[in-house]
């Protein structure tokens, strides 16, 4: 008698919540719009992120809602994003690519190592070992990892050990900003024309016995760019880009050519008082 009777109430609570969690569904499902499925096919299914949604599913929501226009979509083709917008009945929208920029432009034949590493060839773990084999300990280690770790084939290693980024391929996911040990990636709009290829901090000519191309802080960037554009931080230039920076004219009295414009046919492009580049070997290693 006991036992039916715990049958009976524990059937009795199953069938009551059954019955509530049915009568929830009725009263709260909300219909998900059909169109979503449909947008969502016509995105690349990349999910890489670069239009600040964790994944395409969650950018067609935002597409068919409205809070999103098309071309906010940085890896769809023109023609994928004219289709969206012609199916959602909107304008693709204006939106300027953000791409991944690298702030080091020292390369084995204008930068030299301290010492032969031996060991992973990882940017990661050679950094574990005092920091990597680069003489300037701001400098790209050139072992490739952002090259492996992106999905899109928008990066590869140049001849010097230095990665090169096609901004026609990258999406900005941001992959290579995480794997840099040396946090030389960041993701910029592709208008960004100013560009400082170099993270060193160091002050004065002594550092380009590690570099060739390193900024000494000079400060000319500075003194040429209009008022406010261009400031100094730890004997470093920074560009407010803030501020109109539609002029090359602060890249043209770097005497090391560490302050770029970025051109979208002659990439990046130094300044006329620059040291010409000549070399294609590796340097020899930085004496002890």
């Amino acid at each position: 008698m006991v036992v039916l009777t715990a049958v009976a109430t524990i059937g009795g609570l199953t069938f009551l919540l059954a019955s509530l969690l049915i009568l929830a569904n009725r009263r709260l499902h909300v219909e998900e719009d059909l169109r979503i499925d449909v947008v969502e096919e016509m995105l690349p299914h990349a999910n890489c992120g670069a239009c600040g949604y964790p994944g395409c599913r969650p950018f067609a929501e935002a597409l068919v809602g409205g809070s999103e226009a098309p071309g906010k979509c940085s890896v769809s083709s023109p023609e994928g994003l004219e289709e969206i917008a012609a199916y959602l009945g909107v304008a693709i929208g204006e939106q300027v690519r953000i791409i991944a920029r690298l702030a080091c432009a020292g390369g084995s034949n204008v930068a030299r190592n301290r010492a032969h590493y031996v060991g992973a060839q990882s940017c990661v773990a050679a950094s574990l070992v005092a920091g990597g084999g680069k003489s300037c300990a701001w400098g790209c280690l050139g072992y490739g990892d952002c090259e492996r770790v992106c999905d899109f084939d928008a990066i590869h290693m140049d001849s010097h050990g230095l990665p090169v980024v096609d901004s026609a391929l990258c999406t900005g996911c941001g992959d290579c900003v995480d794997i840099c040990p040396k946090d030389l990636f960041s993701l910029h709009p592709e208008d960004h024309r100013l560009w400082v290829a170099c993270k060193n901090l160091e002050q004065g000519d002594v550092v380009l016995a590690s570099c060739e191309v390193a900024c000494t802080a000079c400060e000319r960037c500075v003194l040429d760019a209009p008022a406010g554009l261009i400031s100094m931080r730890d004997n470093l230039p920074v560009i407010d880009y803030n501020r109109a920076h539609d002029t090359r004219v602060p890249i043209e009295r770097c005497p090391t050519g560490a302050i770029v414009w970025i051109d979208d046919t002659a990439g990046s492009v130094r300044g006329a008082a620059s040291k010409k580049i000549v070399r294609h070997s590796a340097l020899p290693l930085a004496p002890s």
